[in-house]
């Protein structure tokens, strides 16, 4: 997102898209889709809770929760923090949500965390931007895509804040980077093959790894409960730049064995920046929530 823009011109921006949000879940075996609500706004970003109660997503800057027995939705208080973005994660243990916010003073994306029934946000990264995609297993590090002198690499820091620790300085973008859930490896998204693909490294950033290989580009890479599949939003070769990942496009979700190889569609759908930005896996395995998008 660029540095540049006013708070007024951001607004206006993602006023333009398309108005009309569709939250909904993906039986990733079976592929039946279900609707669980329709928004007359832009959602984005779906988090499962752990306890597989609730959707975390963002609207229109504010960050809210889905109940998923009742549809009812509640307004999550996130304080000063009121332009948020679809960078956001839950904590390890559903205690706290970290969150991406557009700081008033440069509108610059900076990482906060706060309590996940609401309050008052704790900043963890000093330098923006900086847009957050993934929470340690153990609870202590936090995973974001950061432009730092013109490039765009991946970093981890403690979630009290202080040094960051750069991961990647390959030419090119890195983003989308997450930990896998034993810990041992981040996933991430990255051009240095050309076009924008799935790729993992070690959490201290050595032997970064290509791990599917396909003639799209793919984002956001989002690893199962269990371990073992990884799910992610692919835009056709020519439909965008490697490095674009625009909304209101045709797209795809597409599924992987964590071990690499060919993938699968499992949804198409009109969608692309929002849909599935973060994590969006059931507790149990089964399902992705995501969102797609009706002009």
């Amino acid at each position: 997102m660029p540095g540049n823009l006013t708070l007024l011109e951001l607004r206006a921006l993602l006023a333009r898209r398309a108005s009309t949000s569709v939250l909904e879940t993906l039986d990733v075996d079976t592929g039946k889709r279900t609707v669980l609500k329709v928004f007359d706004a832009v959602i984005e970003a779906p988090n499962w809770t752990r306890d597989g109660r609730r959707l975390i997503f963002n609207s229109q800057g504010l960050m809210h929760a889905h109940d998923l027995a009742s549809g009812e939705v509640t307004r999550i208080d996130t304080g000063f923090a009121v332009d948020c973005n679809n960078d956001h994660v839950l904590s390890p243990d559903d205690t706290e949500l970290a969150i991406s916010h557009f700081a008033h003073e440069d509108v610059e994306s900076r990482i906060y965390i706060v309590p996940i029934g609401g309050g008052e946000p704790r900043l963890v990264t000093e330098r923006g931007p900086s847009y957050l995609h993934g929470w340690s297993p153990d609870g202590r590090r936090l995973a974001y895509c950061a432009e730092r002198g013109g490039q765009y690499d991946i970093y981890t820091i403690n979630i009290d804040g202080g040094p960051e620790t750069r991961l990647t300085d390959t030419p090119g973008l890195d983003d989308g980077p997450e930990y896998s859930p034993d810990g041992r490896h981040i996933w991430f998204n990255s051009t240095r093959s050309g076009l924008m693909q799935v790729w993992r490294m070690n959490a201290d950033g050595s032997e970064p790894t290509h791990m599917v290989r396909e003639d799209r580009n793919s984002w956001f890479p989002h690893v199962s409960p269990d371990g073992r599949r990884v799910v992610y939003v692919a835009y056709g070769r020519d439909d965008v730049a490697p490095g674009d990942h625009p909304p209101d496009r045709q797209v795809e979700i597409r599924l992987a064995s964590t071990e690499g190889g060919e993938s699968r569609v499992i949804a198409q759908l009109f969608g692309g920046q929002g849909t599935m930005n973060v994590n969006s896996w059931s507790p149990d395995g089964r399902r992705i929530a995501f969102v797609s998008y009706r002009t």
